[in-house]
């Protein structure tokens, strides 16, 4: 095992290599930051002073291979709006997005277990035709669009939940409910398919000659055999929550990394964008690396 972790941590060592290569030169063609961060009738000294105080007055070749030199020494730049460590900035904002994805994913993940396990006991039933409906339209709804109606109904025309930011458990509800609606949806078909193709195994029937009742054969013995397939899409909508949290942190001010990615990226703040690209990818190898491990918890068949 602890060879195939060697072999996938050197792999992803390469990859986020290469992402923070591409990241790097992207962010040079999003413009001068200096137009940003200077007033308008600012002198050319002083934009040429802002440009060597933040190394952008070098070529970007020389910039690239300072940026490498930094990283071998796990210094990751200084945010040139907030003047603190831009890794900082990000490891500060992370949790929040963490906490968000976790939350969502679970709870997802746990509703989609036990709704299509129930619909699968009862193939083309009634519950079972009203759980593909809600799931297919949970799967298809687009975020931005659920996130906004949310808030005109709840916030703005209710008035019974705050619009943006943190605090209580009322400012979870709209952005936890707007990024686990796509998840559920997914999760709920994939539940039900592998269940309906778990009840059809010869284990099953022979339980069911033995006497057990429904749910003792659904929960008990056919829902083990259908987690495999459960936590492979749990653990890829998992890392796209991660990734992928950043119009649902917009829309409702979530103070989370995808949020503060996006104003780093407006704000041309190059060193934050590229710690947040690092923190982000890290944290999707290690899921991915946890997820690996639990099949062979769930799968004795499964060795690495």
């Amino acid at each position: 095992m602890f060879s195939y972790l060697g072999r996938r941590a050197s792999y992803s060592v390469i990859s986020i290599l290469g992402l923070l290569t591409l990241v790097f030169f992207l962010t040079r063609l999003t413009g001068d930051p200096s137009a940003l961060y200077l007033p308008l009738d600012s002198t050319p000294e002083a934009r040429a002073a802002f440009a060597h105080l933040n190394g952008l007055d070098q070529p970007t070749y020389i910039q690239f291979w300072h940026f490498l030199t930094d990283l071998l020494r796990l210094d990751f730049g200084e945010s040139m709006r907030q003047h603190r460590s831009a890794m900082g900035v990000a490891l500060e904002a992370f949790p929040q997005t963490l906490k968000l994805a976790a939350v969502a994913i679970l709870l997802s993940t746990t509703l989609a277990i036990i709704i299509g396990s129930v619909a699968a006991a009862k193939p083309r039933g009634i519950f079972d035709r009203l759980a593909s409906l809600v799931s297919l339209a949970g799967a298809s709804a687009p975020d931005f669009w659920v996130a906004i109606v949310a808030i005109l109904v709840f916030a703005v025309g209710l008035d019974i939940l705050p619009t943006s930011g943190t605090g209580g458990w009322q400012y979870w509800i709209m952005p936890v409910f707007v990024l686990m609606l796509r998840p559920f949806g997914l999760l709920v078909q994939v539940v039900r398919g592998a269940m309906l193709s778990s009840l059809a195994s010869p284990y099953i029937k022979t339980a069911r000659a033995k006497g057990l009742s429904r749910q003792s054969i659904v929960f008990g013995h056919a829902l083990r055999n259908c987690l495999l397939p459960v936590i492979t899409v749990a653990g890829d909508l998992a890392t796209g929550l991660i990734n992928g949290a950043v119009i649902v942190e917009s829309v409702f001010g979530w103070p989370g990394i995808g949020k503060l990615m996006i104003d780093s990226i407006i704000q041309r703040d190059f060193a934050v964008v590229q710690s947040t690209i690092l923190v982000t990818a890290i944290a999707i190898f290690i899921l991915n690396i946890v997820i690996d491990l639990l099949y062979a918890v769930l799968d004795p068949r499964v060795r690495y």
